[in-house]
């Protein structure tokens, strides 16, 4: 029996203080957000919520396309679903995480 493929993919933050739940496609179901969090710029919170979404719809097409090699689809035919790679979601990952400021606002913590 084949493993039936996912319908929910999820991303965090570095610091685990936001956590999206989106469909294969990126579009959000869930989002979790630490109270902390909530302090930040309201421009800089959606931009990161955005930046998971994404992360996790590329995430969600690397495991479309692991399931397609599985299943036997020639190598060109994986090419032309324009789904990406292992190494295209790594790549975009180090980049993403050099673009963003994913520091806390600060290191002091509220008491």
């Amino acid at each position: 029996m084949e493993e039936e493929f996912p319908t929910e993919f999820t991303a965090s933050s570095l610091t685990g203080s936001i956590v999206v739940r989106t469909t294969e496609q990126g579009l959000p179901v869930g989002i979790s957000v630490e109270a902390a969090e909530l302090r930040r710029d309201p421009h800089a919170l959606a931009a990161e919520v955005l930046r998971l979404c994404q992360k996790s719809a590329k995430r969600a097409g690397l495991a479309r396309r692991n399931q397609l090699a599985a299943a036997g689809f020639d190598p060109a035919l994986l090419a032309a679903t324009g789904l990406p790679s292992e190494a295209e979601v790594a790549a975009a990952e180090i980049v993403e995480e050099q673009e963003y400021d994913t520091e806390p606002q600060s290191w002091l913590r509220s008491v």
